[in-house]
């Protein structure tokens, strides 16, 4: 099972397909395959993968453990590259960027979001906030700071540093910093996996907001039907293979569809 995007494109005489025209993807792959090892250790994380996210949408990515999920996610992100397929964001295509291109559209265009909070000790909560600003020598936008501020309420964390801040808050930093430069997407990888429930709850209710409210892209591995249930849309793979996907979840129909798979006959 795949997600066709052929009508955003266009396909050109010798069959390739062109990124030029606009589409409402704000992330899209074709025949993404990633393999690990060699001979009889080989592994293939994914197999062909074609795949789209839509803008202003909140989708959400399951599977079992080595269904390729993770790496799925690393490769659209621009964090690991597939040994074969494409990769755009937006308009841009990630293939063949150099490493200098490719590290400034992560930093300008894309958030990320991770199990691990990846903080730094030494500074504040807004002083991480703002980091991708200082790396990049530019300025915060003033306003989009005070929103995801407000949107997170961190407005009495904002001088904290990370030792003095819950795990949950400092989650939502970390959140955050991933929001605060309105990138096209935010990727978020099992990050509620150091959490707990209650904490879990507020993280993904921010992020839902993030789309709801601040007009975001989410993409969210995560092997939590509960934390599923808080998307637009979830893709399950398998085995590499994009095998299905739900639209306006709930936690217990992704949990009959997991189920499902695991009740399957390979």
């Amino acid at each position: 099972m795949f997600v066709v995007f052929w009508a955003t494109c266009r396909v050109i005489h010798d069959g390739t397909i062109s990124a030029m025209t606009q589409t409402t993807a704000a992330v899209r792959a074709t025949g993404l395959t990633k393999r690990y090892g060699s001979a009889d250790a080989r592994v293939v994380a994914l197999a062909g993968v074609d795949v789209e996210f839509h803008r202003g949408e909140f989708t959400a990515i399951m599977g079992p453990s080595g269904s390729g999920k993770s790496t799925l996610m690393h490769c659209v992100a621009g964090l690991d590259q597939a040994d074969e397929g494409t990769v755009w964001i937006g308009d841009t295509e990630l293939t063949g960027l150099r490493d200098d291109a490719l590290t400034s559209l992560r930093r300008d265009r894309v958030g990320f979001v991770f199990q691990a909070f990846n903080l730094l000790p030494t500074l504040t909560a807004l002083e991480n906030i703002t980091l991708p600003f200082d790396l990049a020598g530019r300025e915060p936008d003033r306003e989009a700071l005070d929103k995801v501020v407000a949107t997170l309420h961190l407005r009495n964390r904002l001088h904290h540093r990370p030792s003095q801040l819950s795990g949950g808050q400092q989650q939502r930093v970390a959140c955050a910093r991933a929001l605060v430069t309105r990138p096209e997407v935010v990727f978020a990888d099992e990050p509620t996996g150091a959490l707990d429930s209650a904490a879990s709850a507020e993280l993904l209710g921010f992020l839902r907001r993030s789309v709801d409210d601040l007009g975001r892209t989410v993409a969210m591995v995560t092997h939590e039907p509960s934390a599923a249930a808080y998307a637009d849309r979830v893709l399950f793979l398998k085995d590499g293979h994009l095998v299905g996907e739900i639209h306006s979840p709930t936690a217990d129909s992704v949990l009959e569809r997991m189920k499902s798979f695991e009740r399957a006959v390979v």
